[in-house]
């Protein structure tokens, strides 16, 4: 992986994103590799660069500083075209800045993740008013994570990123989605149980969007790995969208009786 440090001239760009004013991306480019990201063909990127290479805003905490004092108050999304938490950030800790210098400002938080290294940043993260901590889980499945995501968290580490923050000030939501193609409604119950035990606020659903840019990717993927070519088709994928009505209302259905709230992504 290379890694480029680049200054940016803004630090918040408005989002079109529904319940979000701005979008703030410390990094371009993701380390996790998740072969089914369609945030380069969004970006006119080239997906083998924005696999190969992260470019580190090296500068975007300062700018950040700068800005809030002149934004109009609105939700932050972080991120909303790369993972904040992504190994990088180790080392960088670009999201941690950032986050110290929101802690002292009002706005309003929403944070997007696969990565439990956010867990680092607990203390700063519940110093400030209004956040949202948004964990990405598609499956329960982590043979399955590992091969589709390659270099993000394990379930188990997600699912403990929930627990974590269960009982702050912070509200705890899971991005269910992409729902990966090979669950079906027998699958349910176990997986809204495991999330009503991590004791969320809210979940999300959202499917796997057959973009063209990433269907030659995970045709290759599937055929490449003999644990999933048996379970995972090209046909099923590209005909998930019937089934997943079905799947959305049994998880309705499911939490009728429960404090957790349910939202469609898109």
């Amino acid at each position: 992986m290379k890694i480029k440090e680049i200054t940016c001239k803004t630090a918040l760009t408005k989002s079109k994103l529904p319940g979000l004013m701005y979008s703030l991306n410390p990094y371009l480019g993701c380390m996790h590799q998740c072969n089914y990201c369609y945030a380069p063909g969004i970006l006119h990127m080239d997906r083998e660069k924005w696999e190969t290479t992260v470019a580190v805003k090296r500068n975007i905490p300062l700018i950040l500083s700068k800005e809030l004092k002149q934004k109009k108050q609105g939700t932050i999304g972080i991120s909303t075209v790369t993972d904040p938490y992504q190994p990088i950030e180790k080392t960088y800790k670009l999201t941690k800045y950032c986050l110290e210098t929101l802690s002292k400002y009002k706005f309003p938080l929403c944070i997007q993740t696969k990565s439990d290294l956010i867990i680092r940043d607990k203390e700063i993260i519940t110093k400030c008013k209004d956040v949202e901590i948004m964990v990405s889980i598609g499956t329960l499945n982590d043979k399955h994570r590992k091969i589709f995501e390659p270099g993000s968290s394990t379930i188990p580490e997600r699912l403990n990123i929930l627990k974590e923050f269960s009982n702050t000030n912070v509200k705890t939501s899971v991005f269910f989605g992409p729902i990966y193609p090979n669950i079906n409604s027998d699958d349910i119950p176990k997986i809204m149980d495991t999330f009503i035990e991590c004791e969320v606020d809210e979940i999300m659903i959202d499917y796997l969007h057959l973009k063209k840019e990433i269907i030659p990717i995970l045709t290759d993927t599937i055929n490449d790995n003999k644990e999933i070519n048996n379970v995972f088709t090209m046909q099923m994928i590209a005909s998930q969208k019937e089934k997943l009505k079905k799947i959305n209302m049994q998880i309705r259905d499911y939490l009728r009786d429960t404090n957790i709230s349910l939202q469609d992504a898109f």
